[in-house]
């Protein structure tokens, strides 16, 4: 953690990034452009399958809404009569082989997004192997697939590309990694189809997003309560997500009295790294919830949200997605 604490501070701030980084971004940069340029010439190969595909992603590491938006547009899709389905690579969880989700996914299986987003009552895929993956959803009656996190997987041919963009932190220093937060260079920000601002102030050619929650439910048996109710209360909070900062402020906008505390993005919760001495109540992330919910206690909560999206976007991408449609796919009727 303390390492990637020095590098967030000079992705982010005012400090110099490591000596040691320089030489690696501009090898990690050389290996970028070689593998896009493989692509291109035919010498590594993308797969198409028979239903369009929208891939999500974002240029920078760490956490910029990519599941809430997913969870959004599935449910957006599905409204419009669509059968769309989740291929995911399953970060975090020990699968390999192709698989798709059945009724009680195992989070150390599968990984925590899948699983999250499974709970939405879309069908999910996980495997490493995305085309393989993508197939069964095809098999499964789904017409429409999207990528969650896949804009720098090339091997699942694509249709449309949302790149997602944290309002707040945008793209850090610009550099690649190590030396900045970028897993490709800015250029490539400019050949994806639609950009998605998550909080902060738009760029032109941006759809704003605003990650909305008023609610906790507890882990045990569902009670529901406003937010609010915690206003004024110290509790503890955890975060597994790949910026805890953002659920942490979200808590704290909601005069909320927090206990940090952070861990790394996909990490295994055990029990006992979650009993703090005491009973004061412990809120967490959605994606961190379905890791927790076997050893739950009373006073633990989860903090759902929602993606919100002006009805532009919907109708944009649903536009470009009805031009798209392949000859032996058609949304259900």
């Amino acid at each position: 953690m303390a390492l990637i604490d020095t590098l967030e501070s000079a992705w982010y701030g005012s400090r110099r990034a490591p000596w040691w980084t320089w030489p690696l971004a501009a090898l990690y940069g050389a290996v970028v452009r070689l593998r896009r340029m493989l692509y291109r010439a035919g010498w590594l190969r993308s797969v198409r399958l028979q239903a369009p595909v929208i891939v999500i992603g974002n240029l920078s590491v760490g956490g910029t809404g990519k599941t809430p938006l997913t969870i959004a547009l599935v449910e957006a899709l599905q409204a419009r009569g669509w059968r769309p389905g989740v291929v995911s690579r399953g970060y975090g969880g020990s699968r390999r082989e192709p698989l798709l989700l059945g009724a009680a996914p195992d989070p150390a299986e599968v990984g925590d997004e899948p699983c999250l987003i499974h709970a939405s009552g879309v069908p999910v895929a996980v495997g490493r192997d995305r085309p393989a993956a993508a197939r069964l959803l095809l098999e499964a009656g789904c017409d429409v697939l999207v990528a969650d996190d896949g804009l720098q997987h090339y091997t699942l041919a694509r249709d449309l590309e949302i790149c997602v963009i944290d309002g707040v932190r945008r793209f850090g220093n610009g550099r690649l990694l190590p030396r900045g937060p970028l897993r490709e260079p800015l250029a490539r920000l400019h050949r994806v189809d639609f950009r998605v601002c998550n909080g902060g102030t738009c760029a032109e050619g941006e759809y704003p997003m605003q990650l909305r929650g008023g609610e906790a439910v507890a882990l045990g048996d569902g009670r529901r309560q406003p937010l609010a109710a915690f206003s004024g209360r110290r509790v503890h909070a955890i975060a597994a997500i790949g910026h805890p900062a953002r659920f942490f402020d979200s808590l704290r906008s909601a005069g909320i009295e927090v206990i940090e505390h952070a861990f790394a993005d996909h990490h295994a919760f055990a029990a006992r790294e979650l009993d703090f001495g005491d009973e004061l109540p412990l809120l967490m992330t959605d994606k961190d919830a379905v890791k927790c919910r076997q050893f739950a206690r009373p006073h633990w909560w989860r903090v759902p949200v929602q993606a919100e999206l002006p009805p532009a976007f919907y109708e944009a991408l649903g536009e470009r997605l009805g031009g798209l449609r392949r000859d032996t796919v058609s949304p259900a009727t």
